[in-house]
C-alpha cells in the first residue's frame, strides 16, 4: 500500500451486537478483512466492537454493516437529540432532515418542526456530533444539543438486564426439573417429589419453553452459523439441548401412545436441555457483569470532564454544555471549579491541582500565558481563558482515545487463541459423534440415552468462551489499571511487547533530569544575602537560561533587587554590571583573568562543583574576587529510585546525551546508573538504538524532545514522558503521564503482570477444555455438571482479568 493511499484512509468502530463467543468475532473479521478498500478489521469479542481501517473512496460503513448482517449479526446504533433554531416552516425541518440523512454513518434521522427537535440515529465510527451540528449550521440553522445516547442508553447495562429476565424466566420453570432429578438420586430419597413433577407432559409443558423462548437465540445463532459456513458455541449448546429435548419428547409420546397400568413413567431428560441452558444463561449473565467492569477505566477518565462552561459570548455569561464550547471562546473558572477545556490563561492568577494528569499532588501556579489543561481543578483564584482545544482534541480526550484503541486492539498472543477457537467447534463435534457410536455400539451396546448423554456432555463441557475471553479482558483490565497510573498502551501489542525489554535508554535532560537549571551552590566571601542582591541585580538583565536560574533561585530566598546601573553581556565569557556603584564581573576562569582578578583560591572548588555536572560562575566585586555560584541541571526526585528498581528488575539501564562526558557521567553516578553514551548528537540516539538491537538485545527508549523521536521510533518499545513534546508521544508506543521515572519500572511491571493474567487465562481455558472433553467422552460428567462448569469457565477468566485493576505499583 502506498503512502498516498494510506493517508486517505480512515478508521471506523462500529458496536457489534448477537456475538457469543471467540469463533464469531473471528468469522465477523474475516468477512470484514476481505472487503475491497478494508485494509484492516479488528474485532473484540470481549468489547464487542469492530475497528476498521478503510478507504472512504471503495467502501463505506454502511457496506461494513450490511456484511455484518449478512453473517448473522447486527450493529448498535447511537441516538443523539438536538434542539433546533431558526426553523419557519415544514420545508425547513424536511430541509435538515434530507441534509442529516445524507451524511455518512447516519441512518435515520427525524426533524419534528413542531417541537423543533431532531432525533438522529447514527454510527459514531463514521460521523460524530459535531459533524451533525455543523452541516445543521452549514443549512443555514442551528442545533443544540439536548442530550447525547439517551435512547440507546448503555448497551451493555440493556445486555445484562436482558439475561438477567432470562435467567429468572428459566430458573422458575427448570426448578420442577431439577427437583425430579435430584429426587432420583439414591441418597437423596427422602426428599418428597410430588406426583405431578413427573408426569412426562408436565415436565414437557415446563421444558418447552425453556428450549424455545429462553433458548430460541442458541438456534438463531446456530443456523447463521452454519448458513456462513462456520461453526460456534451455539450450535454446540444446540446441538446438545436439542437432542436431550426431542428425545424426551420421542420418550414422552411413546409412553403416552403405549401406556398401560403397569407402564411407569420414562427416564426423561428434560431437565438436562432446561438446566443446561438455565446455566449457561447465569454465565451468559455474570460474563455480561464482569465484563462491564473491564470498561472501568474509560468510565473514571470520563468522570473527570466538567459537565459544563461558563462562556462569555457578546458580553454575556452563558452557562454551556462543554461539548458546546469553541475554539477561541473566553471561558471563565471560578475557584474550586474544573477547567472545562484546554486553554491558555488571558486574565487572573491561581494555582490548578493537575495530579489526575501529571500524578503531581502539589498544584502547580498559573499566571497570564500559562496554559491550563481540561478537567484540572482550578484552587483559589479566578481564571480567564481562551479555549484552544475542545471536544476530542483536549488532553483527557486524547487519553481516553488511546486507553480505547488500546483496549480493543489484539495482542500476537490472541492469535494463536483465534486460530485455536475458529477450528475448535467443529472438532468437538465429531469427538461428540465418535463418543455415542463408542458407547451405543461398544461399552453399552443398545443404550441410546446414555450414549446421548456422553455426547451431550462433551458438547456442552467444550465451548469456547472462555478460550475467546482469555486474552482481549486481560488486556482491557491491565491497559485500563495502567492508565489510572499514568501509563497510557497505544495497543494490545505494545502491552505485551514492553515485558521482554531488557535494556533502558534514558536521554539525560527532561528525562532523568528536571530539565531545568536551578541554583545549587552559593560561596560567598562576605554576606551572602547582599552577595546575592548583587548578583541577582546584575544577572536579572540576562536571557541566558543559566541565569534565569540564579536569580529564581535568589527569588526563592525573598532577597529584593535594586536596579542596574548598566549592563554588558561579554559572549563567551560572562557578563559585566554596575550596581549601586560598584562594579560586578561574573562568569568564566577567562573572564577573571580578562580583568585581572585573583581568582584562584576558588578554582579547585569550581573544577569539584564541575566534577559533580554543575556550572559554576565566578563573582568579582570592583576587581576583588567575592564568591562563586553553581547552577546544575537537578535530577528528578524520583529517578534514582527508578533506576534501582529497574536493575532490580534485571534490566540494564543506559544514559544517553548530547552533553560533555564529565557532565554526563557525574549525573549518572548520582542516580546510580553504571553506562553512559555522552556527546550523542540527535540522529546519533536512533544509531544507539540500533547497536543494541544488533546484539540481541529488546530496548526500550524513553525521552521527552523532538530530538528522541527518530530513536523512540527505531525502539523496540517507545517510552516518552507525557509532559514532554506531542511530537515524541506520538512517536512513541507508551506514553507515561506522570513525567517521572519511576512510571517505567510500573509500566513493564504492568505489562508482565498482565501477560501472566493472559498466560493464566489461556491455560485455564485450554486446559479445562482439553481434561473435560476426555472427561465427559468416558461418562464422568453429568451433561448439567458440565453445563454448569462451562459456564463456570467463562466467569472465572474474566474474573481472573479483573484482578488486574487491583494491582499495584511504586514499591
Amino acid at each position: 500500500m502506498d503512502t498516498a493511499s494510506a493517508s486517505e484512509n480512515k478508521q471506523a468502530t462500529l458496536q457489534i451486537t448477537g456475538m457469543t463467543c471467540a469463533a464469531c468475532a473471528n468469522r465477523i473479521e474475516k468477512g470484514l478483512s476481505k472487503m475491497d478498500g478494508v485494509t484492516s478489521a479488528n474485532v473484540n469479542f470481549a468489547l464487542e466492537k469492530a475497528s476498521i481501517i478503510y478507504n472512504p473512496k471503495k467502501v463505506n460503513v454502511d457496506h461494513m454493516e450490511q456484511t455484518i448482517r449478512k453473517l448473522g449479526y447486527d450493529t448498535a446504533k447511537e441516538i443523539v437529540d438536538f434542539q433546533l433554531e431558526g426553523m419557519t416552516c415544514a420545508a425547513c425541518a424536511n430541509r435538515i432532515e434530507k441534509g442529516l440523512s445524507k451524511m455518512p454513518g447516519v441512518t435515520n434521522a427525524t426533524v419534528n418542526f413542531a417541537l423543533e427537535t431532531a432525533r438522529v440515529e447514527y454510527s459514531p465510527g463514521d460521523v460524530s456530533v459535531a459533524d451533525m451540528k455543523k452541516k445543521v449550521e452549514q443549512l443555514g440553522y442551528k442545533a443544540i444539543l439536548k442530550q447525547e445516547n439517551e435512547a440507546t442508553g448503555d448497551h451493555r447495562e440493556k445486555e445484562v438486564r436482558y439475561q438477567r429476565r432470562k435467567l429468572l424466566i428459566s430458573a422458575i420453570l427448570s426448578f420442577p426439573l431439577l427437583w425430579t432429578m435430584v429426587g432420583h438420586f439414591s441418597f437423596t430419597s427422602w426428599i418428597y417429589t410430588p406426583e405431578l413433577f413427573m408426569n412426562p407432559w408436565f415436565q414437557w409443558i415446563l421444558a418447552t419453553p425453556v428450549q424455545f423462548y429462553i433458548g430460541r437465540h442458541f438456534y438463531v445463532g446456530a443456523y447463521k452459523a452454519l448458513r456462513n459456513g462456520s461453526a460456534n458455541m451455539d450450535v454446540l449448546v444446540s446441538l446438545g439441548t436439542s437432542a436431550a429435548y426431542f428425545y424426551s419428547f420421542y420418550l414422552t409420546l411413546d409412553w403416552y401412545l403405549n401406556r398401560s397400568p403397569m407402564h411407569h413413567e420414562p427416564s426423561l431428560y428434560y431437565e438436562t436441555s432446561a438446566i443446561l441452558i438455565t446455566l449457561v444463561v447465569m454465565g451468559k449473565l455474570f460474563e455480561a457483569l464482569a465484563k462491564g467492569r473491564t470498561s472501568e477505566a474509560i468510565k473514571s477518565l470520563m468522570g473527570l470532564q466538567a459537565r459544563t462552561a461558563l462562556v462569555v459570548r457578546d458580553g454575556q455569561e452563558l452557562t454551556l454544555p462543554v461539548d458546546e464550547v469553541l475554539v477561541g471562546d473566553i471561558v471563565l473558572v471560578r475557584p474550586g471549579d474544573k477547567v472545562p477545556v484546554d486553554g491558555q490563561v488571558m486574565e487572573g492568577e491561581s494555582s490548578v491541582d493537575e495530579s489526575m494528569l501529571t500524578g503531581e499532588s502539589l498544584p502547580v501556579e498559573k499566571r497570564v500565558g500559562d496554559a491550563v489543561i481540561g478537567a484540572t481543578v482550578n484552587k483559589n483564584g479566578m481564571l480567564r481563558i481562551r479555549a484552544t482545544k475542545v471536544g476530542k482534541e483536549t488532553a483527557l480526550a486524547q487519553i481516553v482515545k488511546v486507553v480505547e484503541e488500546a483496549q480493543g486492539s489484539k495482542a500476537p498472543i490472541q492469535r494463536v487463541a483465534d486460530q485455536i477457537s475458529g477450528i475448535f467447534v467443529p472438532i468437538v463435534v465429531g469427538i461428540a459423534i465418535i463418543a455415542f457410536l463408542i458407547w451405543y455400539f461398544l461399552v453399552t451396546p443398545g443404550d441410546f440415552a446414555g450414549s446421548l448423554e456422553k455426547a451431550i456432555a462433551v458438547l456442552v463441557i467444550a465451548c469456547p468462551c472462555a478460550l475467546g475471553l482469555a486474552t482481549p479482558t486481560s488486556i482491557m483490565a491491565g491497559s485500563g489499571r495502567a492508565a489510572e497510573f499514568g501509563i497510557l498502551f497505544k495497543g494490545g501489542e505494545h502491552l505485551e511487547q514492553t515485558h521482554k525489554i531488557d535494556t533502558i535508554i534514558l536521554d539525560k535532560t527532561g528525562t532523568v533530569t528536571k530539565g531545568k537549571p536551578e541554583l545549587t551552590d552559593v560561596i560567598a566571601e562576605g554576606d551572602e544575602s547582599e552577595f546575592l542582591r548583587f548578583v541577582g541585580v546584575a544577572e536579572i538583565n540576562s536571557e541566558h537560561p543559566l541565569a534565569e536560574a540564579i536569580v529564581a533561585g535568589i527569588k526563592e530566598r525573598n532577597i529584593e533587587l535594586p536596579r542596574t546601573e548598566a549592563f554588558e553581556a561579554i559572549p563567551g565569557y560572562g557578563i559585566q554590571a554596575s550596581v549601586e556603584g560598584k562594579q560586578l564581573l561574573i562568569g568564566t576562569r577567562r573572564l577573571m583573568e580578562k580583568f585581572a582578578v585573583d581568582a584562584g583560591a576558588a578554582y579547585e572548588t569550581m573544577a569539584r562543583l564541575e566534577e559533580a555536572g554543575k556550572t559554576a560562575m565566578l563573582v568579582a566585586i570592583n576587581g576583588k574576587y567575592a564568591g562563586l555560584v553553581a547552577v546544575a541541571d537537578t535530577i528528578k526526585e524520583t529517578s534514582k529510585a527508578a533506576v534501582s528498581r529497574l536493575k532490580e528488575m534485571g534490566i540494564q539501564v543506559i544514559m544517553i546525551t548530547g552533553d560533555n562526558e564529565r557532565t554526563a557521567k557525574a549525573i549518572a553516578a548520582q542516580v546510580g546508573i553504571d553506562h553512559v553514551r555522552a556527546e550523542v548528537l540527535p540522529e546519533g540516539k536512533a544509531e544507539e538504538v540500533k547497536k543494541l538491537q544488533a546484539q540481541g538485545k529488546k530496548v526500550a527508549m524513553v525521552g521527552d524532545g523532538i530530538n528522541d523521536a527518530p530513536a523512540l521510533a527505531t525502539a523496540d518499545i517507545g517510552m516518552a514522558i507525557g509532559t514532554g513534546t506531542d511530537v515524541a508521544m506520538e512517536a512513541a508506543d507508551v506514553t507515561l503521564m506522570r513525567g517521572d521515572l519511576s512510571s517505567i519500572p510500573d509500566a513493564i511491571y504492568m505489562s508482565r503482570k498482565t501477560m501472566s493474567n493472559i498466560r493464566q487465562n489461556l491455560f485455564w481455558a485450554l486446559g479445562y477444555n482439553t481434561l473435560g472433553i476426555p472427561i465427559a467422552a468416558i461418562g464422568l460428567l453429568a451433561p448439567w455438571v458440565a453445563g454448569a462448569a462451562m459456564a463456570l469457565s467463562s466467569v472465572s477468566v474474566v474474573l481472573n482479568a479483573l484482578r488486574l485493576q487491583r494491582v499495584k505499583v511504586r514499591h
